[in-house]
């Protein structure tokens, strides 16, 4: 079931954003007031909204911003954060986030977002959207915070799969390029890949062979290869993608998350413990200001799942209106620059690469 009185007004934008509206801890009114705010900021997008037409009409309706932008498709199940995803994958064609991806299979909707449950929304867009020629295990990348000037480094995977062989970690080096090149516009991406240790002989079997094949690639494929990185570069300026396997990248940014939450609840309390201390923030809030804008993680809400046939961006399950609006932010760059074409086309120009005979 379909709104009738938006869908050809939601047409009118240059770039269409498939939404799950219901999945994340906030709500539908966090994900309806990041809508908004992207809105705001880009009069070329427009949404279709998917999830209880009763709940989101009303919030629609208060934005403003969002008049003749916005459909909304009513789904009227949604995936909880605690259903396991085998479970979705049979009996969820009637959720919002089946809906969402549904819109980007048919080719409705150039980039589906979802703050729902990770392993359910990895799971129905392998089913519905397939993998790309040449990839075995697509990848979950994020921007990790960095001292690098373009302030952010690629980082994958980061959960999409716990296991990840030679072969696939030099399809996630690819692809990060891939990532940092369209979506960071960087010419040349330096690529680290991440070990116990930077000399060549450490590491698992698979890390050292992955070694080899991601330095064959680096003239053909336009990186560079930096060899191996350790996980303080990660948020270093040694390289501008870092790659890993899944189980690895995902601690990884969990425990750099609650590294972050710690040393800000410190910061809160240090501040708090005497008068002095309190007029030392008063004084300090400029550059305190200026150092939680650079690290918000809201800012840069989103990790790409890559290695599909059609762009999937995955925001923060407790993400509030700010990540919200990032998320879509970033489905947009990447449909504008036509990232998922460019991704294709790279892959599959290796994959042709390596099975000619030399």
């Amino acid at each position: 079931m379909t709104a009738p009185t938006d869908h050809t007004a939601a047409k009118a934008g240059h770039t269409l954003i498939s939404v799950d509206a219901m999945g994340g801890d906030e709500g539908p009114a966090a994900v309806v007031a990041g809508c908004s705010l992207s809105a705001k900021a880009n009069p070329d997008i427009a949404f279709v909204l998917h999830g209880d037409e009763a709940q989101l009409a009303p919030l629609v309706a208060k934005r403003r911003e969002l008049e003749g932008r916005c459909e909304i498709r009513h789904a009227a199940d949604v995936v909880r954060m605690e259903d396991k995803p085998s479970q979705v994958v049979r009996t969820g064609k009637d959720t919002s986030m089946w809906s969402a991806i549904e819109a980007v299979r048919t080719g409705e909707a150039a980039v589906a977002v979802s703050c729902g449950n990770t392993g359910a929304l990895m799971a129905l867009s392998m089913i519905r959207l397939k993998k790309l020629p040449g990839v075995n295990r697509p990848a979950i990348a994020v921007l990790y915070p960095s001292s690098n000037p373009q302030g952010f480094n690629v980082m994958l995977d980061v959960g999409a799969d716990v296991r990840a062989d030679a072969d696939d970690l030099l399809r996630f080096a690819l692809m990060g390029t891939s990532y940092a090149r369209n979506g960071m516009d960087i010419a040349r991406p330096r690529v680290g890949l991440l070990n116990v240790g930077t000399e060549e002989h450490k590491g698992r079997a698979e890390l050292k062979e992955a070694y080899d094949l991601i330095r064959d690639q680096r003239e053909s494929a336009g990186f560079e290869f930096v060899g191996f990185v350790e996980g303080g570069d990660i948020s270093g300026d040694a390289a501008d993608v870092i790659v890993t396997d899944g189980f690895t990248g995902n601690v990884a940014i969990k425990t750099g998350e609650g590294t972050a939450n710690m040393i800000g609840n410190g910061l809160r309390e240090a501040f708090k413990y005497s008068p002095l201390s309190r007029l030392a923030s008063l004084l300090a809030y400029t550059s305190l200001m200026r150092l939680r804008r650079r690290i918000d993680p809201r800012r840069v809400n989103g990790g790409v799942f890559l290695g599909l046939n059609g762009t999937v961006v995955k925001s923060h399950g407790a993400a509030d209106a700010t990540g919200v609006s990032a998320a879509i932010r970033l489905a947009a760059q990447l449909s504008e620059s036509r990232f998922n074409d460019k991704l294709a086309a790279r892959v599959a120009a290796t994959l042709t690469t390596e099975e000619t005979p030399s």
